[in-house]
Formats: structure tokens, sequence, C-alpha cells
């Protein structure tokens, strides 16, 4: 289970079956967020954990499935993108631009117009989107 990528559907309805049953915060197992499925279960003769699983019941139906794997599947890869488009590489223009950042970045820092602290996090963010 923690190496499959966790459903956006399952995880809000489990959410939303937290506000008819009377055992909430089963989607907070489940999105591996132990401490607060024990808070909820802790609090469920009240009615907060009801209302907040409500809450994020139509907050995960909201959200994107990139958001959703943003949020809660970090590390993982989505089974959802990678079946779109197998195929998908990366896009050479992307990358020349990339590049060409980078070149700048570094004339930059040799510079000594930008520390190496600053082109240090500037690098990562431009490679980062390559990967």
């Amino acid at each position: 289970m923690l190496s499959k990528p966790k459903s956006r559907k399952v995880a809000s309805l489990l959410a939303l079956s937290g506000v008819v049953i009377p055992v909430c915060g089963l989607h907070k197992f489940y999105l591996g967020q132990p401490f607060w499925g024990v808070m909820y279960l802790l609090l469920c003769w009240t009615p907060i954990p009801r209302i907040a699983s409500a809450i994020e019941g139509v907050w995960y139906l909201l959200q994107s499935q990139d958001q959703f794997d943003l949020n809660f599947n970090l590390g993982i890869e989505s089974t959802v993108s990678s079946s779109d488009n197998p195929s998908a590489g990366i896009d050479p223009a992307k990358v020349g631009e990339i590049a060409d950042a980078l070149r700048q970045l570094d004339s930059l820092r040799q510079e000594g117009l930008v520390s190496e602290y600053e082109f240090e996090q500037k690098r990562r963010q431009l490679l980062d989107l390559i990967a």
C-alpha cells in the first residue's frame, strides 16, 4: 500500500463516509496521516470531525489529479499520468530554454551579481523543471 499511489476518489469516498458512519477519520489513515486519523477518532463524539470530513471530501473531489498527487503522492509515480501518455519525453525546446537560463545564471554568478546560495537555489529550481 505504501508504494501504490493513493486514489483521489477513494480518499474522498472515505472522507464523505465519515459524515454518515460513526467512525470518521479513515481517509486520514488511508492518506498516510495517522496522527490526524487518531485525532478524528478521539473527537468522534463531537461534530468537528464530521464537518471536517465533509469539507475534505469535497476538497479532494474539487482538486485536480496533479494537485492531489502533489499533496498526497509525493515520490510515488502516478498511474494516471503515466498511462495518459507513456511515450511522453522531455520537450527539447524546454530543455534548451532551461540550459540557456542556467548559462545566464552561471554568468551572473561569475560576475558576482548572484551569490552562491542564490545560484544553487535557482539552479535546482530550473533542473526540477526537467525532472
